[in-house]
């Protein structure tokens, strides 16, 4: 039987938080099926362009792809941070990127204060979301026609999925696992990592 592989786009930019690119990086590049070597998950980093990044707190990070280049994703992952909230919000070419790739991505999914991102590019009106604690008043107060939920690590709407703050990808990570591939392998990822999920 030919087991499925989801190609997951994680994008990348100046001033972006470290966690919020790097824990779903992880979950997804080290999950595996049971008993194989095979995994579901082929993770890629992308970028405006092909230049280094240099995120939050000097990390340096060079993307594989940029935006004439990318190959079709199934999962896109917007992380967030300073860069997302405070300067790419207000970069045209990347939040047109973003609506654009929302017709071909089955599944796109925001952690922190990506949520803005998504929020500028209108996919996220009329829609429940969720973003970093500290960022929820401006994102209900900027973006009115967002239902914006409280106290929730994840909040799913199908093709859309948005995520708290900076460790709250990770969780959102393992439940897409389990959405779709099911429970058995989010765990077994989860122990692997040593992290403590409830799905």
């Amino acid at each position: 039987m030919e087991l499925k592989q989801w190609k997951v786009g994680i994008l990348l930019f100046n001033e972006v938080e470290v966690l919020d690119f790097s824990g779903p990086f992880e979950v997804f590049s080290i999950a595996a099926y049971p008993e194989t070597n095979i995994k579901p998950f082929k993770v890629n980093t992308i970028a405006q362009t092909k230049d280094l990044i240099h995120a939050r707190n000097g990390l340096k990070v060079q993307p594989d792809y940029d935006f004439s280049d990318a190959p079709p994703f199934d999962i896109l992952v917007i992380p967030g941070g300073y860069g997302a909230e405070q300067i790419e919000i207000h970069n045209k070419e990347l939040i047109h990127w973003i609506k654009g790739q929302m017709k071909n991505v089955p599944i796109m999914a925001s952690v922190c204060t990506g949520a803005f991102l998504l929020a500028e590019a209108g996919l996220l009106d009329g829609k429940r979301a969720t973003t970093h604690w500290m960022d929820m008043d401006r994102l209900e107060q900027e973006y009115e026609q967002i239902r914006v939920q409280r106290n929730v690590k994840f909040v799913d709407e199908n093709s859309i999925i948005t995520s708290g703050g900076i460790s709250a990808g990770i969780n959102m990570s393992f439940y897409l696992i389990k959405k779709l591939i099911g429970e058995e392998i989010a765990y077994a990822t989860a122990r692997r990592m040593e992290y403590d999920i409830k799905l």
